[in-house]
């Protein structure tokens, strides 16, 4: 449906001709690649036929380092036997374009591009059951005129696209990179503005080869929402500071910046209601900072390994695949928190008393913050967290803290609360429901 639908509209805006169509998703044979390029596509993922061609017999265990074929571990004895091949992978591709040429012989065709778009060749079917029977399929097999154009990419070379922010913040601050000076820049942002701080960071490790800046040397103001990718891959040194909102994937590959991300001074918005970072917040991030003063969306910090952050709320999957770092949620989280956490910590702040019902219990355990080095840890986040957002609902945290410390859970991996320095909590302060 995606596929039918995407190529259609592109069609119907004259502007296929100028888009290459990929898709994925159970693309195993050669004919499921004709069915998809008849439906629209021009190229084609095969993913899971490949691990499968790998050695990958599915047992569903990636996220727990027991693959016991060895295709997605890190135990050496485990990724012995691993017996894939990039022959294997070869093998694979030969016979599914070999598939497709014969079923392209098959219908009289002599070129791949000639099935492209061609709805017309598809037609619906009765699987003999009356449930079935009814199914109107006519919205995927409609043809979209083309017009004179063709009906797939015709465009060659690089699709170029203009210079980013990043270009004029690099210019702006020729007097950080030639002499070291300490620096603040300031620039109105839309939502076009993508990857800001990524080119710059690039620039840094380039130039400085590495050099001990302090965390704020640079300091950009934005005001405005940004793009995706807000300090994606930023290095220390650099401070992002943004006036509104941003898009998904904040700080991904977060590798020593600090992003701060808050209301603009005129907002009327309550911070801790209103979702102000995207989905997929700090993906893969291995150090540096993050302060939101408001919810994120799905996903929140997955694959973080070594990023500390403060949010105050976030969707469902957060903390999912953590190996590292430290995470504080003043708000609800969603469903599914913790899928895959095998290292790090998280502070939750439970005010509807429900986190039991959110998180995942398969690797980790959580308890309440009764020990001091814990207590004093997390209160001295929070007083970061409101010192740089000036979050009202952080401060009344810290003003109420005698109320407010009995609502958190400090959320550990079983295996990985046996290596900490201070113990978490008590034994019998445990909060986790029979296995």
């Amino acid at each position: 449906m995606g596929v039918s639908e995407t190529h259609q509209v592109l069609m119907l805006n004259r502007l296929r001709h100028t888009v290459r169509l990929r898709t994925d998703g159970g693309i195993k044979t050669g004919r499921d690649v004709v069915i998809a390029a008849m439906l629209g596509a021009e190229e084609f993922g095969v993913g899971t036929a490949s691990l499968v061609a790998m050695g990958c017999i599915m047992v569903r265990q990636c996220h727990s380092n027991t693959c016991p074929v060895g295709v997605c571990t890190q135990d050496e004895k485990l990724r012995a036997k691993f017996n894939g091949t990039p022959e294997k992978v070869i093998n694979l591709f030969s016979f599914i374009a070999e598939d497709v040429r014969m079923i392209l012989a098959e219908l009289g065709f002599r070129r791949f591009e000639d099935i492209i778009g061609r709805t017309d060749l598809l037609q619906q079917v009765s699987r003999g059951s009356e449930i079935l029977d009814d199914l109107d399929l006519n919205a995927i097999l409609t043809q979209a005129d083309p017009g004179a154009y063709a009906r797939y990419c015709t465009r060659v070379g690089r699709n170029e696209v203009p210079e980013s922010l990043d270009a004029q913040m690099i210019s702006d601050a020729q007097p950080f990179f030639e002499r070291g000076e300490k620096m603040q820049l300031q620039y109105g942002i839309r939502n076009t503005h993508r990857a800001i701080g990524t080119r710059f960071s690039s620039r840094i490790v380039r130039d400085l080869h590495g050099a001990d800046l302090q965390g704020n040397h640079v300091t950009v103001r934005l005001r405005g929402s940004a793009g995706q990718s807000l300090g994606a891959f930023a290095v220390r040194g650099l401070k992002l500071e943004v006036f509104g909102d941003a898009n998904d994937y904040v700080g991904k590959g977060l590798s020593g910046a600090t992003i701060v991300v808050r209301p603009a001074p005129s907002s009327i918005l309550v911070s801790n209601q209103n979702t102000i970072i995207g989905n997929t917040v700090l993906y893969g991030a291995t150090s540096g900072r993050l302060f939101a003063a408001g919810q994120a969306g799905e996903r929140f910090a997955v694959r973080n390994s070594g990023a500390v952050a403060v949010i105050e709320g976030a969707g469902s999957n957060a903390c999912e695949y953590m190996t590292g770092g430290t995470v504080v949620i003043l708000g609800p989280v969603g469903n599914n928190f913790g899928a895959g956490f095998t290292g790090g910590i998280a502070f939750v702040y439970d005010e509807a008393n429900d986190f039991e019902l959110r998180v995942n219990p398969d690797t980790i355990t959580w308890y309440r913050v009764t020990e001091t080095y814990w207590a004093q840890h997390l209160r001295d986040l929070i007083n970061e967290h409101t010192t740089e957002t000036q979050s009202r609902f952080a401060e009344m945290l810290l003003n109420a803290w005698d109320r407010s410390l009995p609502r958190f859970w400090i959320v550990v991996p079983r295996d990985y609360a046996r290596f900490l320095p201070v113990p978490v909590a008590a034994p019998d302060d445990l909060r986790i429901p029979a296995q």
